[in-house]
């Protein structure tokens, strides 16, 4: 089982699930857990490989990544402690993940939030993946992720997120980075039905206004999905929107979760 950490609120029933992108962990809730247990019960997970689930190397050395198996990891820890239905919180690849988890137990999804939503790739998106496939085993990993974080986050506001998701992929391994990375194989046709199919979940896109690879496509997204998505766009605020404004985005976020 992957690791999780919970922060119980003895005064509600509901419960707020967060997953992390790849190459982060559960660290980087840490502007969030606070503000988030005064009202619910809250559980932060470190996806295969990444934060202190990285001790289970052993047993995902031996497994093909895929979306489907990374959102059932998050659905053996629901299980496993007994949460019937939970928010999902998720930011950049975990949004993917949340979508994924919603396709497959929708009943134990009460809303999503994705913020750093990535519902298309680009044409800059889709040549760094083109890069990554050709220098994944070539190049040490660390300079990819250094190079991907500055190409997605590169104005001077964006530093503290982009160095503390470079400081997280510090404690990957060059093979879990690959096994990683090849989930980029998947991901167009997946984003695809993802852009296609309107999920019956209430949904907030939470998106940083300088997120210029993955908003314009959110945007498209949310005009098609009106019955149940909503789109909340920060000012001055690039693709880590949870990390570059933590006060907004918890304010606008738990203002929906009560609301639900």
């Amino acid at each position: 089982m992957i690791s999780y950490t919970v922060y119980e609120n003895n005064t509600s029933p509901q419960w707020v699930t967060f997953v992390h992108g790849a190459g982060g962990s559960s660290s980087i809730w840490f502007k969030q857990i606070r503000d988030f247990q005064k009202h619910f019960n809250v559980l932060v997970v470190d996806l295969r490989g990444h934060g202190n689930s990285n001790k289970l190397l052993s047993v995902g050395f031996k497994q093909k990544y895929t979306f489907k198996a990374i959102a059932e990891d998050v659905i053996e820890v629901i299980d496993f402690l007994k949460i019937k239905k939970s928010h999902f919180v998720g930011i950049s690849l975990g949004s993917i993940v949340i979508r994924q988890l919603a396709e497959m137990q929708s009943g134990k999804v009460q809303s999503m939030i994705l913020g750093g939503a990535i519902l298309k790739m680009n044409f800059r998106s889709q040549v760094l993946m083109k890069l990554g496939n050709t220098f994944k085993y070539v190049l040490p990993y660390l300079v990819l992720y250094r190079f991907f974080a500055f190409v997605i986050m590169p104005k001077k506001n964006h530093k503290k997120s982009r160095l503390l998701f470079i400081n997280e992929a510090k404690k990957l391994y060059q093979k879990e980075f690959i096994k990683w990375f090849k989930l980029t194989a998947e991901i167009n046709p997946i984003l695809r039905w993802f852009r296609q199919v309107e999920i019956n979940i209430p949904t907030l896109y939470v998106m940083g206004e300088e997120d210029y690879m993955f908003l314009p496509a959110v945007k498209k997204v949310v005009e098609n999905h009106s019955k149940t998505a909503e789109l909340f766009i920060i000012e001055k605020c690039g693709h880590v929107v949870n990390i570059e404004q933590p006060s907004i985005f918890n304010k606008k976020v738990i203002e929906y979760l009560k609301s639900k």
